[in-house]
């Protein structure tokens, strides 16, 4: 065990936390100031925007300097914007914070599983570690986020309940708002403890063909963006309107939110770290696809899903799968990428789905105030099942390194 790998774990378990909670108080806190759908939809997509943008620059970057900065900075940028939110209201300042902070990109249960800093993070985790062990430490930084993102959620069912007059609102949700601000400080201290070799970023600098591309890794770049262009959409259609969705179909506050997403985050833990054994059984490709293909599938009931219970039961089979699928996507991705390109192609092979799901939710807003609260489910369902399959036609006779090594 690397120490640096310890200290990692360790920050995204803060920061998990951090998101987690922030998934289920701010868009309810914005809906109570007023916010309906479309304008959530508005912020939604100023967020994915920014957030595209700085984690495509961190993935540059991370590459010529090396990735301790990212990890130290942006937990720091997620505790400003909590603290604005606890203390002013102000409508610009509410759209400028959350996108600095991120608020709002992932959702639900799994809030604690993103950030602009993950290409920084993806790459260190892959330094030092042979390939054979690569699946397992990211089916660990996973389980570290479902940790995370159980802590949030039990801290989100402390918080104050969602019928509050608006003039109670700011203090009501102050605390909860300096929590999140507490934690990410947490995150951004404990990334300070790690220890980055200078030599290694001057021979990173040296490598690098001194480009914003990574050139030598384009032709995958090109596959991934295919994928996940079509995967952004889906998300971007019912995955920041998770927690909203709960609120406005079933009248759930933070509290009863809070409770669910802490039960599918403990059920969770599990999935996390069988994410490893499921690739050394079926390979990482086959694996990644049939469990997206059950994400997408699930989708169509949950939108139908008749009261609390059966929607709850529906979402929480719905996030094993996808806590399963994400640590083997990502270790996929730096695998097949050129050595000296990690965090490049870890940031770029997301951009599209950034982009793509940070511009759907004013659609997809619209849906819910106007057509119905099921329609931007079946439609992401569709979507992400289409993307499963491009997925799977892509890369279905490409193998890592760790594959090709078992097979001799």
């Amino acid at each position: 065990m690397d120490r640096n790998i310890k200290l990692i774990w360790l920050a995204r378990l803060a920061m998990s936390a951090a998101r987690s909670l922030a998934g289920v108080i701010v868009p309810i806190y914005l809906a109570l100031l007023g916010f309906n759908a479309t304008r959530l939809g508005e912020l939604f997509v100023l967020v994915g925007i920014v957030s595209a943008l700085m984690s495509s620059l961190v993935g540059y970057l991370s590459d010529k300097i090396g990735n301790k900065f990212a990890l130290v900075v942006f937990p720091l940028l997620a505790a400003m914007a909590a603290i604005y939110y606890a203390f002013f209201s102000h409508i610009v300042g509410l759209y400028i914070f959350a996108a600095l902070g991120s608020f709002g990109r992932g959702a639900g249960a799994g809030g604690g599983m993103v950030g602009p800093y993950q290409p920084a993070e993806s790459s260190f985790l892959t330094q030092g570690v042979p390939a054979k062990f690569r699946n397992d430490v990211f089916g660990r930084i996973s389980l570290m986020s479902t940790l995370g993102a159980l802590l949030g959620a039990l801290l989100a069912v402390f918080a104050p309940g969602g019928h509050l007059k608006a003039t109670d609102l700011s203090a009501a949700f102050r605390f909860s708002m300096l929590l999140i601000a507490g934690l990410s400080i947490c995150a951004s201290l404990l990334a300070l403890g790690i220890r980055e070799k200078s030599e290694s970023a001057k021979l990173r600098r040296a490598r690098s063909d001194g480009g914003f591309w990574p050139k030598r890794s384009m032709k995958l770049l090109f596959r991934f963006w295919a994928t996940n262009s079509l995967n952004g959409i889906a998300v971007g259609m019912f995955g920041p309107f998770i927690t909203y969705w709960f609120f406005k179909r079933f009248g759930a506050g933070p509290a009863k939110i809070g409770f669910l997403y802490a039960i599918v985050n403990l059920a969770s833990l599990s999935s996390a770290i069988s994410a490893a054994p499921l690739a050394r059984r079926f390979g990482i490709v086959k694996a990644s696809t049939f469990l997206r293909f059950a994400q997408s599938i699930l989708l169509f009931p949950l939108a139908l899903a008749p009261n609390f219970i059966v929607a709850s039961a529906i979402y929480l089979v719905r996030m094993l799968a996808q806590r399963a699928a994400l640590p083997l996507r990502q270790s996929f991705a730096v695998a097949m990428a050129h050595p000296d390109e990690r965090a490049r192609v870890a940031a770029l092979s997301n951009l599209p789905s950034q982009v793509f799901s940070a511009a759907s939710p004013s659609l997809s807003g619209w849906m819910f105030d106007n057509l119905s609260l099921s329609i931007p489910f079946e439609i992401g369902g569709l979507l992400q099942l289409l993307s499963g399959l491009l997925y799977y036609h892509f890369f279905k006779a490409t193998r890592p390194e760790e594959e090709l090594d078992e097979s001799g």
